[in-house]
C-alpha cells in the first residue's frame, strides 16, 4: 500500500463522514394551523381577478413587512380587504415564506373553494379577507374576541395544584407583558414559554383586552394542559409547561419527537463508529500486506 493511495482512502473516509445524514430534525413550521371560510361563495370572474390581485400584492409586500394591510376593488360597489401578519419573533425571509406558502392554495381555491372571505393561520403567519361594501363605515375594533381555534396540550397529571399556581403567575407576567409591548410578547417565566401576539394594527388597550379574554379562555378550556394555543379574532397566545426531571434534561425529551431525534444521533453514531472501525481494520490488513509485499 503506498502512500498516494493512503491518502486516497483517507480522504475518501472523510468525504463519507461530511455525506453522512445529519442528526438534527428539520422542522416544517409553515403546516396548517386551521383555517375559517365563510359559507358564502363568489361566481362572478372579477372577484376571481381581484383575489388573485389581493394576494399578489400581499405576498409582494411580506418581503418587507411583517403585517400589512390593503384593499382591492372588486366593482363599483364592492371591494376586498386583506391583509397577514407575520410573527414577531421571525425573519422577513420566514415571512415572506410562510406568506407565498399559502398564495397557490388561495389562487386556485383549494383550502376555501370561492369564499367571499376566509381566514388562514399557518404557525408562523397567516391571512384574512373578506368582501366589504364601499358605502360601510369603519368598523371599530371588535370587544366581542370570538374563539377561532384552540389546542389544548396533555394534562397534567402530578402535582397539579403547583401548577396551576406556577400558571397563574405566568398568565400574570403575560397579561402585564403585552401591555408595555408593541403587540408581541415572548418571555419565560421559571418553567413556562409564553407568547401573546395582537393584529398588527391594534390600539395597546384593545391589544391588552384580547390577550385578557385569551388568558380566560386558556384557564377555562385548557386548564389543566402542560401547552395549549388559544387564536381569538385579534390575536393569539401560547404557553408550553417544561418541567425539569431529575437528570436536568426536559421532560418533554421523553416524547416521540426527542425519542426520534435521539435514535437517530444513536444510529449516526453507530454508523460512524462502524465506519471507522472497518476502515482502521481495512488499513491494518493493507499495512500488514504491504510489509510483506516489501520483503518478498
Amino acid at each position: 500500500m503506498n502512500a498516494s493511495h493512503s491518502i486516497s482512502t483517507i480522504i475518501f473516509f472523510f468525504t463519507f463522514l461530511l455525506f453522512l445524514p445529519s442528526s438534527k430534525q428539520v422542522s416544517n413550521h409553515n403546516t396548517l394551523v386551521y383555517k375559517t371560510c365563510s359559507t358564502q361563495t363568489f361566481t362572478h370572474q372579477s372577484y376571481s381577478q381581484s383575489l388573485t390581485s389581493l394576494f399578489q400584492l400581499l405576498t409582494t409586500q411580506s418581503s418587507q413587512h411583517k403585517f400589512f394591510k390593503t384593499n382591492q376593488a372588486i366593482d363599483d360597489n364592492t371591494f376586498l380587504s386583506g391583509f397577514f401578519q407575520c410573527r414577531n419573533d421571525i425573519t422577513k425571509e420566514d415571512c415572506f415564506t410562510c406568506v407565498t406558502s399559502l398564495l397557490p392554495h388561495i389562487i386556485s381555491n383549494t383550502l376555501c373553494s370561492h369564499s367571499t372571505s376566509a381566514r388562514l393561520q399557518l404557525e408562523r403567519c397567516y391571512v384574512k379577507y373578506q368582501t366589504q361594501q364601499f358605502q360601510e363605515t369603519t368598523i371599530l375594533e371588535s370587544k366581542n374576541n370570538n374563539i377561532f381555534h384552540k389546542i389544548c396540550g396533555v394534562h397534567v397529571v402530578e402535582y397539579y395544584v403547583e401548577f396551576r399556581g406556577l400558571m397563574d403567575e405566568a398568565f400574570t407576567i403575560l397579561e402585564n407583558g403585552i401591555i408595555n409591548s408593541d403587540g408581541f410578547y415572548a418571555t419565560d417565566y421559571k418553567k413556562v414559554k409564553l407568547m401573546a401576539q395582537c393584529e398588527g394594527d391594534l390600539s395597546t388597550c384593545a391589544c391588552s383586552e384580547c390577550v385578557g379574554d385569551a388568558v380566560m379562555v386558556a384557564r377555562e378550556e385548557c386548564g389543566s394542559s402542560v401547552s395549549a394555543e388559544i387564536y381569538l379574532d385579534n390575536c393569539f397566545i401560547s404557553y408550553t409547561y417544561m418541567p425539569k426531571s431529575g437528570n436536568g434534561e426536559d421532560d418533554e425529551n421523553s416524547g416521540q419527537g426527542a425519542n426520534i431525534n435521539n435514535n437517530t444521533k444513536k444510529v449516526v453514531a453507530i454508523i460512524v463508529g462502524g465506519a471507522a472501525t472497518l476502515f482502521l481494520g481495512l488499513l491494518f490488513v493493507s499495512m500488514l500486506n504491504s510489509k510483506k509485499d516489501d520483503y518478498e
